[in-house]
């Protein structure tokens, strides 16, 4: 298949792995590239520079297609030496970088100028059209559905794509509640030139974390995800555990008056203890409402190619179906 986003990234199918925090490592990326997708190694995972160079090289011992590396700004007094990662980036060859949070527009020029395909994480048209003015080469759009930071706006996908369409001029992919053939079509007719999965990949062979958190994502249906921190206008969208609970009854205590420090324990250092460890209560971490529709645990080949195959089926033929009359007597699981 060829989309504006494969002929961007140099990529078989348009399909990008999104950058997760203590997922996104090289063991990940390289699986997703080898079958045909964009794998991203997830850039703040790694503590310093010199560590993101060392997984760039060890990605690049696992795979000769190509990968991107995804770099988050944070909203923090104290920064991470974003100059010194992009360094990293640029020296390691990497050609496609999946921006988030806060704009990267102070750091194009640099990105740009060692020809680096940037695409920006967005939850609004306006943020989009923004990354469309600063040089962004791509926007991945995430609507209301997806796992971690939804935005403020709560739109879904359904009207959320549509209109990315009727604005951009850029390619777009779609990102949130996307899992299978079905959602890749979808994207498609809405106006993306692809999609980006991230909860779906960590169900995955391959994604380097604990079985407990894979177990947990078959298990979870669309119900399981809960809202937290909106009260801070950071709200992120997290599966329900015993923590979460716990963090979601501090927030009806303190109702207006919450502050950060008051969910620390919920939300501080979470990600090792799960993803490494496995300790499924220990705090809250990021996922999409996408769950309920994982319900097996593939090698990325496997996922990557049975999404293709599916998005075939639909296109050549419950689709043109309807044109020609057969399509209402065909079914796609």
């Amino acid at each position: 298949m060829k989309t504006a986003i494969t002929e961007l990234f140099g990529i078989e199918h348009p399909i990008i792995q999104g950058g997760m925090h203590f997922v996104g490592f090289a063991e990940l990326a390289a699986a997703v590239s080898n079958a045909g997708g964009l794998g991203i190694i997830t850039g703040l995972t790694q503590k310093t520079p010199e560590l993101l160079a060392k997984e760039i090289a060890r990605c690049r011992d696992m795979t000769d297609k190509p990968f991107g590396v995804n770099l988050t700004f944070l909203p923090t007094f104290a920064a991470p030496p974003y100059p010194e990662y992009i360094a990293a980036i640029v020296e390691g060859g990497i050609k496609a970088v999946e921006t988030a949070g806060r704009s990267p527009e102070q750091y194009m020029p640099a990105l740009k100028a060692a020809g680096i395909k940037v695409i920006h994480k967005c939850t609004s048209v306006r943020h989009s059209l923004k990354a469309e003015r600063i040089g962004c080469d791509a926007v991945s759009v995430d609507g209301f559905e997806c796992g971690g930071h939804p935005g403020e706006d709560d739109i879904p996908n359904m009207i959320l794509l549509p209109r990315a369409a009727e604005e951009l001029k850029i390619p777009f992919v779609a990102s949130g509640g996307m899992a299978d053939g079905r959602s890749l079509v979808a994207a498609l007719s809405l106006g993306a030139a692809g999609m980006n999965m991230g909860t779906r990949f960590i169900a995955t062979r391959e994604a380097p974390v604990h079985q407990n958190v894979k177990d947990a994502l078959v298990a979870a249906t669309e119900l399981d995800t809960r809202l937290i921190m909106r009260a801070l206008r950071n709200t992120e969208r997290v599966l329900k555990n015993a923590n979460v609970d716990r963090l979601l009854e501090i927030e009806r205590e303190k109702g207006a008056k919450l502050t950060i420090d008051d969910i620390h324990d919920q939300v501080a250092g979470v990600y090792p203890k799960v993803m490494l460890d496995g300790q499924m209560d220990a705090g809250a971490w990021s996922c999409g409402m996408v769950a309920g529709l994982i319900h097996d645990i593939p090698t990325c080949k496997e996922l990557i190619d049975r999404i293709m195959g599916e998005a075939e089926q639909i296109i050549r033929s419950r689709l043109l179906g309807f044109l020609d009359g057969t399509g209402a007597t065909r079914k796609v699981a």
